[in-house]
């Protein structure tokens, strides 16, 4: 590490402490679903973290060719359904994935295009995002619902398909 600036070597310390926080809490996740925390599954959580947008099934295969096809369809459903990924469902051929928003600490929402199937995240104001909580938690109490998080997708054509 001699001769890297002091703040670049503070910023990889960051990236590894954030990576093994991540990791420790995908770990605990799959245990209270009774499941292993598999070097397979590592690596797909691994691509889902660094794509930063959601990804489609042969993306991730994409991003880590070494990963057998059948596999990361497997370790999906798993990671899935222990609540470390979650389904952004989109039109077209593919499912897109990304990490659950309780891992990411990220609160974002989606534009998913209706032609080419393109996901983008997109973060909304404070104001806006406050404005949402207390509308939908006005809905869901009339409804005797209790709200756990919400999910906001707007279902549009993207630039290049409009």
């Amino acid at each position: 590490m001699a001769g890297r600036p002091p703040d670049t070597i503070a910023a990889a310390a960051s990236v590894r402490r954030v990576a093994s926080d991540l990791h420790a809490e995908v770990d605990r996740l799959l245990a209270d679903d009774g499941q292993r925390y598999t070097t397979g599954r590592r690596r797909v959580v691994h691509v889902l973290a660094a794509a930063g947008q959601p990804l489609t099934i042969p993306e991730i295969l994409d991003r880590d060719a070494e990963l057998p096809q059948s596999s990361v369809y497997r370790n999906m459903v798993v990671l899935e359904q222990a609540g470390a990924v979650q389904r952004v469902v989109a039109t077209g051929e593919w499912s897109r994935f990304e990490l659950a928003e309780q891992l990411t600490e990220h609160h974002h929402h989606h534009l998913i295009c209706s032609s080419c199937g393109t996901v983008r995240d997109i973060t909304v104001p404070a104001a806006l995002e406050r404005s949402l909580e207390r509308s939908l938690g006005s809905v869901a109490s009339v409804e005797g619902f209790a709200i756990d998080h919400h999910r906001l997708d707007l279902i549009g054509r993207c630039a290049a398909c409009a």
